[in-house]
């Protein structure tokens, strides 16, 4: 009859831990996806600002040689991502197929100026520091005039941070049902064993000695569901880059790096602290009162 007994309760015991490892997978897979999409768009909406570009005229008394200097000296400016020399003949010459015809007939001389695109890293492109760099560079001998998208730029600017708030609210939002679903699946896989932790309590075992089986086995459990939630994402990340391969999923390694140690922290953290508050509860909790 306690063979029986025993048996059931073995069954139990590995239910509620199979159940609890596909929680721990589920929860952090769809964690997991929230952060790749984090993740992405920041890269997408990065990508987007390196594109915008503020264009130097040029003053016509400048020589080619003096250009070329002040070119090299911009692409070492900390906030300049790359730097494109136009000449006004090849400024006429684009201007002349845009509009169909060579305007330069009509005109006699080409009244464009030789310019320079800077190309801005991300973090320098906004209405506040682009302001700066204009004003800066008005104030240079070689520069004629300034020329950028502003309203496209405060639009940017103020889309981002609208999309970035909201993507952190969800973020958030889901971070905490993770973590009282997880904190769910290992409160009851510690209830079926609140009698043992009594028992071992009431012999003269510590708190830290009782707990320390139960927060390694909730850990591995979470291991064992994060790595399930890696498999799941791969699958993922490896159809979303067959189908949308210009986002380059699979060779962003240090993003791929971040997505599992994130998953992989987020079990090991969330795990252990559900575990140590679990069986504290059950430890503090008097006898008789283990049957409620």
């Amino acid at each position: 009859m306690s063979t029986k007994f025993d048996s059931y309760q073995n069954r139990r015991l590995k239910s509620s831990y199979i159940s609890v490892v596909i929680s721990i997978a589920l929860v952090l897979f769809m964690v997991g996806v929230l952060g790749l999409i984090l993740l992405k768009s920041t890269q997408v909406a990065n990508r987007v600002k390196e594109k915008v570009a503020i264009t130097l005229f040029i003053k016509d008394n400048v020589t080619q040689k003096q250009i070329k200097t002040f070119r090299e000296s911009l692409l070492k400016e900390e906030f300049t991502k790359k730097a494109i020399y136009t000449s006004k003949a090849q400024a006429a010459k684009k201007y002349s197929k845009e509009i169909g015809e060579d305007f330069l007939q009509f005109l006699g001389k080409n009244p464009l100026k030789n310019g320079v695109d800077i190309y801005l890293k991300a973090d320098h492109v906004t209405p506040e520091k682009m302001q700066v760099l204009e004003t800066k560079f008005l104030k240079n001998a070689f520069v004629a005039d300034v020329s950028y998208d502003k309203p496209l730029i405060n639009l940017l600017t103020k889309n981002i941070k609208r999309i970035s708030f909201w993507l952190l609210i969800v973020s958030g939002f889901f971070g905490l049902i993770a973590m009282i679903l997880i904190n769910s699946s290992i409160r009851l896989s510690i209830y079926a064993k609140r009698f043992n932790i009594k028992t071992m309590q009431m012999v003269g075992a510590t708190k830290a000695f009782i707990r320390k089986p139960f927060i390694w086995r909730s850990i591995k459990l979470g291991l064992f569901g994060a790595i399930l939630a890696l498999i799941g994402l791969a699958v993922v990340i490896y159809y979303i880059d067959k189908t949308i391969p210009s986002l380059g999923l699979l060779k962003d390694y240090l993003s791929l790096s971040y997505l599992a140690g994130g998953v992989l922290l987020s079990a090991f953290i969330i795990t252990w602290i559900s575990t140590f508050f679990a069986t504290q509860r059950f430890l503090n909790l008097k006898t008789d009162e283990l049957y409620y």
